[in-house]
């Protein structure tokens, strides 16, 4: 597999569940996945940070750091224990990237972890808000058989059945 440079990569990822102590990795991982959706993020470290420790909050054994080396190159953020429309679904906070790793599979490797805790979790359904703008994440997810069932502002809602 390549990344967007053209750089082939030998992928040598790991998967661990956060832990408080990652916060700072992740607020360097989200500000740089972040750089060019400014519509769509938290403005301060300080908003990132809370964010991350309300992720754990929600749900500490669903926030997944996918790394290389060491090195944080994406996270996916559930929430086994979300409510939506009176079901329990898996909401996903949060999927991002580093910009170096899109195109080679992380993400789907960061879908899959989620989706697979789902099936732990015994939910039926995955849903998630992506901003309007965000062209690539729209169309990720919707390669993965996500659909577009409603909208808020500058957000999409999106859901997926989970079939087992």
């Amino acid at each position: 597999m390549r990344n967007l440079n053209g750089k082939k990569l030998v992928n040598n990822w790991d998967v661990k569940l956060a832990k408080r102590e990652d916060v700072d990795r992740f607020v360097k991982g989200y500000i740089f996945a972040y750089k060019d959706l400014e519509d769509y993020k938290y403005s301060t470290r300080r908003e990132v940070k809370n964010y991350f420790k309300w992720l754990l909050k929600r749900d500490p054994d669903g926030v997944f750091i996918l790394e290389e080396n060491g090195r944080l190159i994406g996270v996916v953020a559930c929430d086994s224990k979300w409510i939506a429309e009176e079901e329990s679904v898996l909401e996903i906070h949060e999927l991002f990237v580093l910009p170096e790793y899109r195109g080679t599979g992380a993400g789907e490797k960061l879908l899959d972890i989620a989706l697979k805790y789902a099936k732990k979790k015994g939910l039926k359904k995955a849903m998630l808000w992506v901003g309007k703008g965000n062209k690539r994440a729209i169309k990720f997810y919707k390669k993965e058989g996500f659909k577009i069932v409603g909208e808020q502002g500058k957000w999409l809602r999106m859901e997926k059945s989970l079939d087992y």
